[in-house]
Parts: C-alpha cells; structure tokens; sequence
C-alpha cells in the first residue's frame, strides 16, 4: 500500500488502496468516491450499537437487537434449489437454543466454529421453547466492534466491504494535519480534525458520534461560507457601464397602477447599485403576482435610456413571449427598439437580429437559451435579466454575462424563500424582497375536499367553462403503473370520454417536447383548450388571466411551496379566483399541511411552515444549480451552526482576506467548488 501520509489525499485514486484494485475502484466510483479523500470523507448514514447485548427472551419482537451467545451445533448445509444453499445451526445465550439460518453465504458459515463466543445482531422470532433468527450478522465476540458503520451502498459492494476499506485507510494514516485555527476550535468547542474523522467512521462510543459531527458539520458550513463570500468579492468587479441619468420617474409615468413601496425598494436598490463602483448582482424575490416585472421593467428603462443594452433570458419560449408582449405595450410610447429571440425564430430573422445587436440597433432583447449562442453579440451590453433562477444553472447565467463587458445582473424569482436559507441559496448575490402583493390583486379562496366531492367540482368547472372561463386541473403523476394514483394521461382521456365531452380538454406533461408544450400552453392561453390537465409542469408558464380554477388531485403529494406556485397560476385577472385541493389522507400532518394553504395566501408564511416540516428538499437539489453539494451538514437542521459559521467566515477573511494562514482549510474550499459550476 503507498504512503498516505506523504500524499496529498484527495489525489490518490482509490483504486491503490488495498482490497480495492481497478475492478472494485469502478464500484466505489459509481458512489461518487474516486480519491482517497473522497473516501474520508463518504461518512455513515447511520450506526448500529452491538454494545448493549439483550437475551433471546428479552428481545423485543420485530426489532434489530445483539444477542451474545455461543455456537452449541456444527454448521449443516443444504442444497435448496440451483443458486440457494442454506447453512443451518445452533446458538446459546445461556438460557435459550436460538436456531440460525444463513442463506447463501459459504464464507461465513466456514468460518464458524462450534464453542466460540459470538454476536448475533438480527431480528429475533421467539416461539414457545426456542428461537430463531434468520440471517443474522455474525461477529466473533473478542472482536466486534461496539458501534458500527452503517454505510449508503450498492449491491455489488455492500457496507462491511466500505468499513474494512476505511479501517484500512485510516490504520496506515499517521494523524490528521488541522486545517481550522486553534482559536476557531476553541471559540466553537471543536474537536480535531483527526478525532472528528476516526470518531465519525468508528466511534468508539455513542457520545463522541455527535462530538465528531458536530465538528465537521461546522467545517463544511465554513467552507461553503467562506467559498460564497469569496465568489461574492470576485464578482464585485469594476462598473464599467455606471448609470448616470435618473429616470424612475418617467417610468412610472408609463405606468397605469401605483408601484408598491416594496417594488419602489427593490427599483432603487437597483439603481443604486448600477449607479456604484461595482457592478451589480442582485437577486429580487417576491411571492408570485408581487409585480417582480414591473422592478425588471424600470431597471431596463433606465439602462437603455443611458444609452446601453439590455436582455431577458426566459426559461421556455411561451414565457419569453409574455414577457416581449409584455414590455411591447408597456415601452410602445417610448423610443426603446424591443426584439424577440428564441429557438423558433426564423433563421432570416435571427440573422437580423443578430446583426442588429451587434450594430447597436436593438436596445432590449428578450429571449430563450437563443441568446447565449456563440453567435450572439452586443455592442455595449450593460443589464442581464434572468427570469426564474432556478431554471437556470450559474453557467447559464456566466455564458449570458460574457457578451458584455462585466454588465449588471438581476436575477428574478417567484419562489419566496426565508431570508437565511434565502442568503445561503443565492450566497453569491444581493437580495431585494418583494414582501407586499399590489393593490386590486384577487385573493384566491382556497378549499380542501376529498374524491367524493368530485361530481360537484366537476360541475363548478362546468359552469365556469359555460361562462367563457377556464380551468386547470393537475396531477402528481405522468404515466400509469407508477403507483395506486392515476396518472395525468390516464386520467385526461376519463374526463375527455365521461365527464367533459363536450369541452376542449388539452393535456400537458414534463416527458412532452418542448415545442409540444409550448403548442398546448398557447392554445389554452388563446382560449381554444378550455380545460387543461396537466402535471406540474404550468408551475412556472404563462399568465391566463381568463383561468379562475386550479383543482388539484392528491395535494398531499406535493410540498406547500410547490402548492402555492400553482395555485398562483389563477388569480391573475379581474374575476374571482379558486383552487381546490382534493385529498383522501387520512393522516393528520397531511391535513394540517393543507390546511395551512388554506389559511394563507401568504408565501413566505407558507415557505416557512413548509421549511420547519418537510426540510429544505424543496428548495435545495433542482434550485441549487452551481451549489456545492453538502455531505454531512443540514441546511434546516443545522441552521444555528450555520449562523455561527457566517460569521467565523466574516472574521477569518477580515483577519485574513486571501486566507494565507489556512493554506490547507483554502484547499478544501477550492475542492468543494471545484465540483459545482462556479
């Protein structure tokens, strides 16, 4: 086995460990270990206590227990069928014959010996003169271990192989050299790092399991701390697209309703920023309808109007339209040329436009991914405008940012988020929060029933239809077989046939195309589909104002936060708006959950419920684009250590800001964001 204690660790291939080999290397790999360090670093997901051994007849039923006793009978095979070979003998504990059964595991069942001290650990099956356990664990007593790691594994490579692999690393590993300062260790009650990474592979009791935890949860949450304030100062570059004139004024001149004092805050943060030394980055988050547009709207004025460019990235081509139909009547008394990209452009078009961009003839594009091509090029590009962050990743955002020279970003978003986890998300942007809806929006009335309630409902959405309205109705699931519910497909031809013959019922899912989404989007947008069933997929689409109904199927399926992005498709037009959630559960968190949507129109009243009781899965994974990926710390669970950690990241690089004191801690930062997209 090579030296580790020489080596760099997250440089040597798992593959020169001993027992592993080139074969089973690719087995580790397909659990996202490649490197020895990886390997440190691919911590238990849970642990088994073999210390507190119980009796047979104490065991309770159905529940994993150690039982220490002493094979009494050799080890009998039989042949049972081609490919099952089961190997049966006796066990004592001293006052019961316990009956054990291994199944297809001639390494172990050679290995035992009859008179020998074991642990059993496995379900016990008690009947009146004897027990039974079928497969259990089997350690020889002198040598089990107190506590084991129990690792995520795969067929091919199960949890002891992972454990034998990690004793073997850390028994040739001198100690652990510290990457945190002494005076961090001892200000947060830290423990080594050398004794967090032993204690949390083996530990050798079940106190020093939270101690070990408790010090490298802390060190990931610095890093990804001090990572993000460190992206932040390296994208606080020179503005080089400065504004100069102020003209907010006239552009609420355009306007035909009064901005709330929340849009006119995040307007003016805006500007300000534009106006600074730096260029900006900010993120504006606001529930959906809080008027996000309206702050886009007024930042572009003011771009063009100081003599720039700016562009709009969408992400789906139904919503670029919007968006361009949009500011087309917003800017049509203005001297501001608005131009339309998207993949469906036709190729004389697009040419145009390019040359057009390039030539500085065009002061606002909005567009698709259209816009980040290779071929698309500005003339003095100063304002970059994404809509929906989570749609798109931090490269897309860079690719975007690149056809100028260091322009401004606004990031926009619907999906309300609190401020902390807000900070962490979007770490490497400003945030401006739209927290007041504008006046004269429709609150939604929101109502929970069960599947018996359906033929009313049906008939609601009858009379709504009747009376030139439209309706939504969604779906969990896309296709049949992937549980008891019906599928959105199956579900769509049932109403079609049986419930709404005589109505357009259009259907929409994420496994369509995108131009077949679009197709459909715009055909209920136009009024020609009156009823469209769909999953949620409409979550983030089109407004249609003409829609006033939003029934979904087993709302106890979907988290709160993805609840109330649906329901705020409706709503958005002068005529009283509903959504009806239909739910059999019978569990109470279910209902109280959807009683929550009920109670409140209020999303971030609501993302903080859905945060305290189902965790942040909502909002981490599909809108975390460029985000390391955290291995032992919770960003709900842990939040306390989290706001601990930002403000050591704050004094470390006040202290030290390129961090030369920490040469090794800096390394771990830089492979922790090597593996994202930033």
């Amino acid at each position: 086995m090579i030296d580790l204690n020489t080596q760099d660790l997250n440089e040597v291939n798992i593959q020169y460990i001993k027992g592993v080999g080139e074969k089973r290397a690719r087995l580790f790999n397909k659990l996202g270990i490649y490197s020895v360090g990886d390997l440190l670093c691919y911590y238990p997901r849970k642990y088994q206590d073999w210390s507190k051994s119980v009796s047979a007849l104490e065991a309770p039923e159905g529940e994993v227990v150690a039982i220490r006793a002493t094979m009494i009978t050799p080890v009998q095979e039989a042949k049972i069928r081609k490919g099952m070979t089961l190997y049966k003998c006796n066990f004592s504990d001293g006052e019961t014959v316990i009956h054990v059964t291994i199944f297809n595991n001639k390494y172990l069942a050679q290995a035992l010996r009859t008179y020998e001290e074991y642990i059993l650990f496995g379900k016990v099956d008690k009947s009146f003169t004897s027990a039974s356990m079928s497969s259990p664990q089997i350690e020889k007593f002198d040598i089990a271990d107190s506590i084991h790691p129990i690792y995520g594994a795969t067929e091919s490579l199960n949890s002891k192989a992972i454990a034998k692999v990690v004793k073997s690393v850390l028994d040739n590993l001198g100690e652990l050299g510290e990457t945190l300062p002494e005076e961090v260790k001892q200000k947060y009650n830290l423990c080594s790092l050398d004794f967090a990474t032993r204690q949390v592979h083996f530990p050798s009791d079940v106190k020093n399991i939270e101690i070990a935890r408790k010090r490298l949860i802390f060190e990931e949450l610095l890093m990804l701390q001090i990572g993000l304030l460190k992206l932040r100062d390296k994208k606080e570059t020179k503005n080089e697209t400065r504004l100069t004139g102020d003209y907010f004024s006239e552009f609420e001149g355009l306007l035909s309703f009064e901005l709330t004092r929340a849009q006119k805050r995040a307007i003016n943060e805006c500007l300000d920023d534009m106006k600074g030394s730096t260029t900006m980055n900010r993120l504006v988050q606001g529930d959906v309808g809080s008027g996000k547009t309206a702050v886009a709207g007024a930042v572009v004025f003011s771009t063009v109007k100081c003599g720039y460019q700016a562009a709009m990235m969408a992400p789906t081509e139904i919503l670029a339209t919007q968006h361009y139909e949009s500011f087309k009547k917003l800017f049509k008394d203005c001297d501001i040329r608005l131009e339309l990209l998207t993949g469906s452009t036709k190729a004389a078009e697009k040419r145009r436009i390019k040359a057009a961009l390039m030539d500085g003839e065009i002061d606002f594009i909005i567009g698709t991914h259209a816009l980040i091509q290779n071929d698309v090029e500005f003339k003095d590009l100063a304002l970059v405008v994404t809509d929906e962050q989570h749609r798109f990743g931090v490269e897309q955002r860079a690719s975007l940012a690149m056809k100028g020279t260091s322009p401004h970003l606004l990031v926009m978003s619907a999906t309300p988020i609190p401020r902390t986890l807000g900070l962490i998300i979007y770490g490497d942007l400003d945030i401006s929060i739209l927290d007041e809806l504008p006046p004269g929006r429709q609150e939604i009335r929101t109502d929970v029933v069960d599947s018996t309630f359906h033929t009313r409902i049906y008939n609601f959405i009858k009379k709504a239809v009747d009376d030139g309205k439209q309706a939504y109705i969604v779906c969990p699931l896309v296709d049949e077989g992937e549980s008891e519910l019906i599928s959105a497909k199956e579900y769509a031809e049932k109403l079609q046939t049986e419930v709404f013959k005589d109505y357009n019922l259009g259907l929409l899912h994420g496994k369509m195309k995108a131009k077949e989404k679009d197709a459909v989007m715009s055909a209920f947008a136009r009024g020609d589909v009156q009823i469209l069933v769909s999953t949620t997929v409409i979550e983030v689409g089109v407004d249609v104002p003409n829609a006033t109904i939003m029934l979904i199927e087993n709302a106890e399926r979907f988290g709160l936060s993805a609840l109330h992005q649906l329901r705020g498709r409706v709503g958005r037009g002068k005529d009283k708006s509903y959504c009806i959630l239909v739910s059999d559960s019978k569990s109470d968190s279910s209902a109280e959950r959807l009683q929550v949507m009920k109670s409140t129109n209020n999303g971030f009243k609501i993302a903080d419920y859905d945060l305290k009781t189902r965790g942040p899965g909502d909002f981490f994974g599909k809108r975390q684009h460029g985000l390391p990926n955290l291995i032992i710390a919770d960003m709900l669970e842990d939040m306390d250590t989290l706001k601990a950690c930002q403000q050591c990241a704050q004094e470390m690089l006040s202290a030290d800001p390129r961090l030369d004191s920490y040469p090794a801690l800096c390394k771990n930062i830089n492979n922790m964001f090597r593996k994202t997209n930033y």
